[in-house]
C-alpha cells in the first residue's frame, strides 16, 4: 500500500532486485486503488473516541474494478535479475493527488535474498494497520484480487517497490528525502513520518528515501548515503531537491565528525553535479539513547556547526533546534520522545515537519545565503 503525494497521468510502477542474489520473476503485477483512509494531518492525528489513532484503517481491499494490470514491454511475466530495475508501461488515465494504491505482486518460485524497505512502521490494531503497510497473501495468485480476502499477514517492508511515476499536469518540486529511521517515520504512534507530513501540508512531490538502520559513510541498512544518491535517488525522474537528514546512525557508531563533513561535502559535490540543489538538516539529539556517548554529542555539535555555519548547502532544515530539550539540549524534548530517545513521537514528527520551509523546496529558489 503506497500513497501518492502529487497527481498526474500515465502511472508507471519500478521494481528493483537491487540486493537480490537471484532472478526474481513476477507472474503478475497489479496496480489499483485502495480503500481509501485518512490521510495523515499535518497538524493532529485523527482519533477514534478510545483514543487510538484511526489513520490507516482501511486494510487490503480495493475498490470495485478497480485493479488494473501492468505489462513491462507489453508483457505481463517480467524477469528481474541480481541487481536490476524495471519500469513498468504507463498505464492510461489519470492518478489523483494523496490516493492510496495497492501494487499487488505475484512471485512465481523463489527469492533468494529480499530486496526491501521498511515503511509500515507503525502498530497494528487487530487486522487494521495505522499505516498503509504491505499485506502478503496465502500461497497463490490473488495480484488480480480486490476483496482482499486472501491478504492474511501484515508485513513491515515493502519488497521490490522502488518507485511510483506519473507525468505531472504541470511542474512541480519533487524533493528526495536521504535519511535513515527518522525519516520513514520510526516512532511516530501513526507511522506517519514527518516526512509523510511535509508531503501532505505542501503539495510537493517528496520522495521518502529513508532507510532505518541507514548510515552516510558505510553500509548499514542498504547503501551507503553517498552510494544511494547515486544509486537510488538521482535515478529517480524529477528531482529538484535532496534533503539530507542523516548522520545519527555514523555518530552513534563512533565515526569522526571531520568523516562525516567530508561526506556531506561529497554528496552535495554529486548532487550539484546532477542539477540538484542540497538541503542540509541538523541531527537530532540523542542522549540516552544505546549508542548515545561523549564523543558522540561531541560529534555530533561539531557536524550541526557545519550544517548551520558552512556554505556547502543550499539551504538548512533545523530539526536539532525544532527537538530539543531547553534544559538539556543534547536530549530530545520529553513529548517529543517516543520513548528510546532516539526517534521522536508523532509529536516530535509534526514540530520536524514544521520546522521546514517550504519556500527553500520551491523551484528556482535562490541558495541560501
Amino acid at each position: 500500500m503506497v500513497r501518492t503525494t502529487v497527481g498526474g497521468t500515465g502511472l508507471r510502477v519500478r521494481l528493483t532486485n537491487a540486493f537480490g542474489d537471484r532472478e526474481v520473476r513476477f507472474g503478475h503485477v497489479y496496480v489499483g486503488a485502495a480503500l481509501d483512509a485518512a490521510p495523515p494531518s499535518y497538524v493532529a492525528e485523527p482519533r477514534d473516541t478510545d483514543g487510538r489513532t484511526s489513520a490507516g484503517r482501511a486494510g487490503a481491499a480495493l475498490a470495485t474494478g478497480a485493479n488494473r494490470r501492468l505489462t513491462f514491454g507489453g508483457r505481463a511475466e517480467v524477469r528481474l535479475a541480481p541487481g536490476a530495475t524495471v519500469l513498468s508501461d504507463p498505464l492510461p488515465g489519470p492518478v489523483q493527488a494523496r490516493q492510496r494504491l495497492a501494487v499487488s505482486l505475484y512471485l512465481r518460485g523463489g527469492s533468494g535474498v529480499l530486496t526491501g524497505r521498511n515503511r509500515a512502521t507503525a502498530p497494528a490494531y487487530g487486522q487494521q494497520a495505522a499505516v498503509s503497510p504491505v499485506y502478503r497473501s496465502t500461497p497463490g495468485d490473488h495480484a488480480a484480487d480486490e476483496d482482499g480476502g486472501a491478504y492474511t499477514e501484515e508485513a513491515a517492508v515493502w519488497h521490490w517497490l522502488d518507485a511510483l511515476i506519473v507525468a505531472a499536469p504541470e511542474p512541480v518540486s519533487a524533493v528526495a528525502v536521504l535519511g535513515d529511521s527518522l525519516t520513514t517515520g520510526v516512532g511516530a504512534e501513526t507511522g506517519h513520518g514527518w516526512a509523510d507530513l511535509l508531503a501532505w501540508g505542501s503539495g510537493i512531490a517528496v520522495v521518502n528515501e529513508g532507510v532505518s538502520g541507514g548510515k552516510v559513510l558505510v553500509a548499514g541498512t542498504g547503501r551507503a548515503a553517498e552510494e544511494r544518491l547515486t544509486a537510488e535517488v538521482l535515478t529517480k525522474p524529477g528531482i529538484d531537491v535532496v534533503i539530507l537528514a542523516a548522520g545519527v546512525n555514523d555518530l552513534g557508531a563512533g565515526a569522526r565528525a571531520e568523516d562525516l563533513i567530508a561526506a556531506h561535502r561529497r554528496i552535495v559535490t554529486a548532487a550539484h553535479a546532477a542539477g540538484v540543489r542540497v538541503i542540509g538538516a541538523t541531527v537530532t539529539p540523542f542522549a540516552g539513547a544505546v549508542f548515545h556517548s561523549p564523543d558522540a554529542e561531541r560529534a555530533r555539535q561539531e557536524v550541526n556547526a557545519f550544517v548551520r555555519e558552512d556554505d556547502a548547502f543550499d539551504g538548512l532544515i533545523d530539526f536539532d533546534a525544532a527537538l530539543r530539550d531547553p534544559a538539556g539540549p543534547a536530549r530530545l524534548l520529553p513529548r517529543h520522545d517516543s520513548g528510546d530517545h532516539l526517534h521522536p513521537s508523532a509529536a516530535g514528527h509534526r514540530a520536524m515537519a514544521a520546522a521546514v520551509d517550504l519556500r527553500s523546496l520551491r523551484p528556482n529558489h535562490p541558495p541560501a545565503p
